[in-house]
């Protein structure tokens, strides 16, 4: 059975973390709010799932410190291989920048991209070439 491991409420923001394993083996509301309170701005965690971490965002003068999510792809060893990843607020952010990563016609957008510019550095597969 999968359990919920961690959801904090900052003011209007909810931040939905990970679902797997037991609370007791994850993150708690505890870390969070630890983390809420001591932590540096911008410093991140990792969660149990690769690719997502939550991170401090500093406050301003008009609202406090914030906990949000941030997705990142990683490498091998866990770490994010972007400077700077997607950073989500809520659940209501979460859920418009889901529809917009769903659709498809972002994917043929981004396909008509990699054909359009130049090549990188990094390798890339030519279409006339057989993969074996």
């Amino acid at each position: 059975m999968d359990h919920l491991i961690g959801i904090i409420n900052q003011g209007a923001v909810w931040v939905t973390l990970v679902y797997g394993d037991p609370p007791d083996q994850g993150m708690s509301e505890e870390k969070l709010a630890e983390f809420l309170e001591k932590g540096k701005d911008w410093d991140k965690v990792k969660t149990t799932v690769p690719g997502v971490f939550v991170m401090k965002m500093p406050g301003s003068k008009t609202r406090p410190a914030s906990l949000s999510v941030e997705i990142n792809p990683v490498d091998v060893s866990g770490n994010p291989t972007k400077r700077r990843g997607l950073i989500i607020r809520g659940v209501e952010e979460y859920l418009e920048f889901k529809d917009i990563l769903l659709n498809e016609k972002l994917e043929s957008l981004l396909e008509m991209l990699e054909d359009v510019n130049p090549e990188t550095g990094k390798s890339k597969t030519r279409k006339d070439v057989i993969e074996i």
